[in-house]
């Protein structure tokens, strides 16, 4: 599988100044509840074909932000991320296909220590060199996973029925990669 175009060998590394790992979960059955995680890293190592390319990430549980102060230490807490226990989620690429723009990633995305496959539709938007020499490529990701496949289960019943918290949880990433000299 060849490389997108503009994409060359190397080891990139994520710019999170220029990233945003983010998610979305429905919310007593009518909206929507977003949030984002501040810190984060990922690597890819570029081969010359994709097939013979890596990526790791991983995010810092503790740096949930959701824009609400109780409901982040919530969520931070045992109820959900427990982030003293398990302060960080993984993502290792074990697969990809697809070709020009659109691809799908497949890997092993770990959450409180249970790793599950996923797969991630990701889109390439390109690469750029800086007003400062740094060659940049730009991906965008998404998926959906189910929260208690991962361990978090936390709920509350509502009075006119259903659940406070969906299960089906959005990841979406917008992500900026930088090449190491």
């Amino acid at each position: 599988m060849t490389l997108p175009e503009g994409l060359t060998p190397g080891v990139w590394t994520l710019d999170m100044s220029h990233t945003e790992v983010g998610f979305s979960v429905r919310h007593a059955g009518i909206s929507k509840v977003r949030g984002r995680f501040n810190e984060a890293a990922a690597e890819a190592r570029v081969g010359d074909s994709l097939a013979d390319s890596s990526l790791h990430a991983s995010v810092k549980t503790a740096s949930f932000d959701s824009g609400d102060a109780n409901r982040d230490a919530h969520v931070r807490g045992a109820d959900f991320f427990d982030v003293e226990k398990y302060p960080d989620m993984t993502f290792r690429a074990t697969g990809i296909r697809g070709d020009g723009e659109d691809y799908v990633l497949t890997g092993d995305l770990t959450i409180r220590d249970i790793t599950k496959p996923v797969d991630l539709e990701v889109e390439f938007t390109g690469v750029a060199v800086d007003p400062f020499g740094a060659t940049r490529a730009g991906f965008s990701a998404e998926t959906d996973i189910s929260r208690k496949e991962f361990g978090l289960t936390w709920n509350a019943a509502l009075e006119a029925g259903g659940l406070l918290v969906s299960d089906k949880v959005k990841i979406n990433v917008e992500a900026a990669l930088v090449k190491q000299a």
